[in-house]
């Protein structure tokens, strides 16, 4: 039985001189412990897609199951993580990664465990008691990435979330995922536009068309970890990816010179 399933998902968003269509008919499953990369060009509905799984977003059309119930609202079964460092600046590290089980009512010194571990398995420990504004991008995203493992939710949803960083800290923290991801079997959903983040990290990538979004491709990528990205293989796929992707971004660019 899938653990997530969207089922005819449609979605359009109404504006006061015009509506948009970001999503068309989708049609999508992911089992249990899956990684999965929604991949396109900007504009395609990948984050509407997510967010509307996520719960934030609520479909014009269709219906999105997960693990066998119908998504309503938000909820801590579905952990998010966003591009934009989505953490408290008035709270320390520990704090952050604390808060989510402080509002579940987590006993005292579960939390305190908790906190501990993810703070050693994040390399966070010597951070515990700094604020947001004293850390690098890299480690604002590893508390964020520690405040969504401490609640536990079986499904991560992450929009972009290595998307700003520099390539050398956003490398450590792709294998830092994938570790966790291999650890724990969480389903992951992972948005991004990196062709390459998403061969190095996916086990099946969807690429998605322009506006209105639909499924071009289901890709499975069928590669062991540690995936080289200097590999045959991995290159041969990339090209492949990428020809798709830029067929999508060039109908981007005709639909924008044609309005001007």
């Amino acid at each position: 039985m899938d653990y997530i399933s969207i089922n005819n998902l449609s979605k359009t968003f109404q504006g006061s001189e015009r509506s948009v269509p970001a999503l068309l008919d989708i049609n999508l499953s992911l089992s249990r412990g899956e990684f999965v990369c929604l991949l396109g060009p900007s504009g395609c509905g990948k984050s509407t897609l997510l967010n509307s799984i996520a719960g934030f977003i609520q479909p014009s059309a269709g219906e999105i199951i997960v693990d066998g119930k119908p998504v309503r609202e938000p909820g801590p079964e579905r952990g998010v993580v966003f591009q934009e460092y989505a953490i408290f600046p008035w709270m320390t590290v520990a704090r952050n990664i604390a808060f989510g089980l402080e509002i579940k009512g987590t006993p005292a010194n579960e939390i305190r465990d908790r906190v501990d571990t993810l703070l050693e398995t994040l390399g966070l420990k010597e951070f515990r008691d700094r604020y947001p504004k004293d850390l690098s991008g890299g480690m604002r995203q590893r508390v964020a990435i520690a405040r969504l493992l401490a609640i536990d939710s079986p499904v991560m949803l992450m929009d972009e979330p290595f998307g700003a960083l520099d390539a050398l800290t956003r490398r450590t923290l792709q294998d830092e995922l994938l570790r966790i991801w291999q650890e724990s079997r969480k389903t992951i959903l992972f948005v991004t536009h990196s062709i390459e983040e998403s061969l190095y990290l996916a086990n099946r990538i969807v690429v998605m068309t322009y506006r209105p979004g639909t499924i071009k491709r289901n890709q499975v990528v069928d590669m062991p970890h540690p995936r080289d990205p200097s590999g045959a293989e991995f290159n041969e796929l990339k090209r492949e990816l990428g020809l798709l992707v830029m067929e999508e971004q060039e109908r981007h660019t005709s639909d924008e010179m044609k309005a001007l």
